[in-house]
């Protein structure tokens, strides 16, 4: 049983070197690139039109789920632990440097999540309830014909956001409320339990709506004490912009290692915060009812998340470690204790306690948006309401037993399910890429003249077989 148990450990290291290691490192950054030359670099060009979209964004929806409720869910997965931890670890690592590499991971993402988001609202279904459901999986299905591979990404989607992660989530809520207050392991799990157990039972609406109080809240709490931090020192901020560039460039010695460390650290992290291409953020943009009524509204709404998570937030916990001079490399002290230690250093003894706060929050609002990706696909497997019901129960037991038990080869298992969900989304965006294209090119076409975009599916012979008429 223990060989047994050594061969699975060891196949599911082998599978993450290889995925993580090189392959997808180089097609995430490959299709991104792809995208931006494609779209003619939309990301830069029309970044504006992104916060023009997302004023109306909370109108229009009817009694649905609206563009702003649907971008808030998926903020809300990507803001997560990995925006305090993950920074940390990615500086600690790679040094200063790392911030860069996230920075170019970011722009370029943003091109991808314009095309997975496009395609997820183009190939969404009608619900019956006045919602929509949607993402890689319908999208594999209707515009690549391949349920088989449809079902493939759920169930991977499943394994890693739906359970596993929310585990990890639990478990970084417990372990910084022990730190910061001292609070029980057992306790804090139940806790959350008993408060994410309505949210999910009220199923995508009552997540969206959650979603869109806490989100903006957490998200200007956090930037706030950042800013502040970045005031006091303001005039040390020139230097530590010199050092993040210098170092990613290889002009200086990277703290940690040199360019390649601060390159494959910075790529790497960027990838596990904003979610570019994984295929996680599409099953909520499906969700949303447009505003404009046209698949390429909510592409760009999403691109807006991916430049928040990273450049906003991520940025904001780099300036944070790095005016504080806590970073030290020979210290042992990363992750989220090198982020609270760096806060300590510039507000106080409280920044630990305000630290643990921004985790439960942001650790939260994933716990709930992962759950929802994961009933999307529940659905798209088995259509069936007792399936959703068990796997809400099996969600609240990972809450519980994540934040008691430290599982680290189911993590790891849900590593090699992430990486091969995002390996299915990214050959299957690439294939469909070509309808996102010239759904853009319809898009901007109306704006030039003066009109406001309506998707009208007779232009599209092709795509008007594969779509639901019940929604377009």
């Amino acid at each position: 049983m223990t060989e047994l148990k050594e061969l699975f450990v060891s196949f599911i290291d082998a599978g993450n070197g290889l995925l993580w290691g090189s392959v997808l490192i180089y097609l995430l950054i490959g299709a991104g690139l792809y995208f931006t030359f494609r779209t003619g670099f939309l990301q830069f060009r029309s970044f504006g039109h992104m916060f023009e979209l997302i004023k109306g964004s909370r109108e229009g929806a009817d009694g649905g789920i609206s563009s702003f409720q649907a971008f808030s869910t998926s903020l809300a997965a990507r803001v997560g632990t990995g925006n305090m931890a993950g920074v940390a670890v990615a500086i600690y690592l790679g040094g200063p440097g790392a911030v860069f590499w996230m920075w170019i991971t970011a722009l370029v993402g943003m091109s991808t999540s314009f095309v997975e988001s496009t395609l997820a609202q183009a190939y969404k279904i009608n619900h019956k309830d006045n919602t929509f459901r949607g993402g890689p999986a319908y999208y594999i299905e209707k515009g690549l014909g391949q349920r088989w591979l449809g079902i493939a990404f759920a169930i991977c989607l499943i394994i890693a956001f739906g359970l596993a992660f929310n585990g990890v989530q639990s478990n970084s809520i417990a372990a910084a409320m022990n730190t910061a207050f001292g609070t029980d392991n057992t306790w804090v799990g139940v806790i959350l339990a008993l408060a994410t157990a309505p949210i999910i039972f009220g199923g995508m609406r009552s997540v969206a709506k959650v979603a869109e109080l806490i989100v903006p809240f957490m998200a200007i709490g956090y930037l706030v004490v950042a800013f502040y931090v970045i005031g006091i020192n303001i005039t040390l901020l020139p230097d530590v912009f010199g050092t993040i560039i210098g170092s990613a460039l290889g002009f200086e010695q990277a703290a940690g290692g040199a360019i390649g460390a601060a390159m494959m650290q910075g790529i790497k992290r960027g990838l596990f915060s904003n979610e570019a291409g994984m295929g996680s953020a599409p099953n909520a943009a499906a969700t949303a009812t447009t505003r404009p009524n046209h698949p390429v509204a909510q592409g760009y709404v999403q691109m807006l998340g991916v430049f928040i998570d990273t450049i906003v937030i991520c940025t904001a916990t780099a300036s944070i470690i790095l005016l504080s001079g806590m970073l030290d490399t020979d210290s042992g002290v990363t992750g989220i204790a090198l982020t609270q230690a760096a806060l300590v250093e510039e507000v106080g003894a409280w920044g630990a306690g305000f630290i643990a706060i921004a985790i439960l929050l942001f650790a939260f609002t994933s716990l709930i948006a992962n759950y929802s990706y994961g009933e999307s696909n529940i659905e798209y497997i088995f259509k069936s309401k007792k399936a959703i019901n068990v796997y809400r129960v099996a969600v609240l037991a990972m809450v519980v037993i994540g934040a008691v038990v430290d599982l680290p080869t189911v993590w790891a298992f849900a590593d090699l399910s992430m990486g091969m969900m995002a390996l299915i989304n990214l050959v299957a965006i690439l294939a469909l890429s070509g309808i996102v294209f010239a759904l853009l090119k319809d898009y901007e076409t109306q704006r030039k003249e003066g009109k406001k975009p309506t998707f009208d599916r007779t232009k599209f012979p092709k795509l008007d077989k594969q779509i639901d008429k019940d929604v377009w």
